[in-house]
């Protein structure tokens, strides 16, 4: 390459750190698999041409965007103006790998979602006397299409499980309520790069559990969405059981899956009651009040909400906006 001090500045240049392989528009632009924003792609130029102090200060200010998306320092640049020399930018090969190294990363997050399609909480009882019983919720993330699907992961996106139970009237809702209440947060990254993502201060490392206690088993943390192979069984990414005698076979669990077409994130969420052997006790739990949407609180009834956190406004949205359905069996 002749891009150096004292070398007249060619298209190849620019093409070199734009539209060529390894160049920006590889997280910027389209991309291909676990690189690419979505962004507008830069237009590789002509060799023999001039190449406009435009289309230089667009690489400087796409390539300072970048920087402050992945929270990467980077060069500190004056993009060109024209009817000014252009003269050489340094360090900018430096700093693309620095930005493609880091392309998971993000320093900020956008706006929670708040909405859903169906149902989120089990209004009414579950189970009877001592029998076992399970609640079943199947909630699907379904993306526009597969490359929108592409740049939500790609630019930070993230999806959210929050569980909540704290009706009351039988023997076991007590029990049932403390131990949801040790779930935590569960979070599903990306996994950009086959490492985990810094997402506004945060580690996501695939599958994540913020907060909560006990020992889940399995607990699949490397899994992101681009560990889940397109159309393939659902996996089961998360168990945690009850720590409370006699009721440690009760356990919450969650699996997911990618559809064939990659657009469509399936997590089914599983709660699970085994017979009750406590004397004179019965293992039926309570329903109670609803969760609406949008979401501003939990009611009191048995409720697994799922929601996605988009990226952030750094970037112009090109991901859409994922539709949340939920049921519950």
């Amino acid at each position: 390459m002749t891009y150096s001090s004292g070398s007249q500045i060619l298209a190849s240049d620019y093409n070199t750190f734009t539209t060529t392989a390894g160049g920006l528009n590889d997280i910027w632009a389209t991309g291909s698999g676990d690189k690419g924003w979505g962004q507008t792609a830069f237009v590789a130029q002509t060799t023999g041409n001039t190449v406009a102090a435009t289309q230089w200060a667009t690489l400087v200010n796409n390539l300072a965007t970048s920087g402050t998306q992945t929270n990467t320092t980077i060069t500190s640049r004056t993009a060109p103006v024209t009817g000014n020399v252009v003269a050489i930018l340094a360090n900018v090969s430096t700093d693309i790998t620095s930005v493609t190294t880091n392309r998971g990363n993000a320093a900020a997050s956008g706006t929670i979602s708040s909405t859903w399609t169906g149902n989120i909480a089990k209004t009414a009882a579950t189970g009877s006397g001592g029998a076992a019983w399970t609640i079943v919720w199947t909630q699907t993330i379904t993306f526009p299409s597969a490359a929108q699907a592409r740049y939500f992961w790609n630019a930070g996106g993230l999806v959210r499980l929050d569980m909540s139970k704290t009706s009351t009237g039988t023997d076991i809702d007590a029990d049932w309520n403390t131990f949801v209440g040790t779930v935590g947060t569960l979070y599903m990254s990306g996994r950009v790069n086959s490492a985990a993502q810094t997402i506004a201060g945060v580690s996501y490392t695939g599958f994540t559990r913020v907060g909560g206690s006990g020992t889940p088993s399995p607990n699949l943390t490397t899994t992101g969405w681009y560990s889940l192979t397109p159309g393939a069984a659902a996996t089961t990414l998360w168990q945690l059981n009850s720590t409370v005698s006699p009721y440690t076979g009760d356990f919450i669990r969650v699996t997911g899956a990618v559809n064939a077409g990659s657009t469509v994130l399936t997590l089914v969420t599983t709660w699970n009651q085994t017979t009750n052997s406590g004397a004179g006790e019965t293992a039926n739990i309570s329903g109670g009040t609803d969760t609406a949407s949008p979401y501003t609180a939990f009611g009191t009834a048995p409720a697994v909400l799922c929601r996605f956190v988009p990226p952030s406004a750094t970037l112009t949205n090109s991901w859409g906006t994922p539709a949340v359905a939920s049921s519950i069996a």
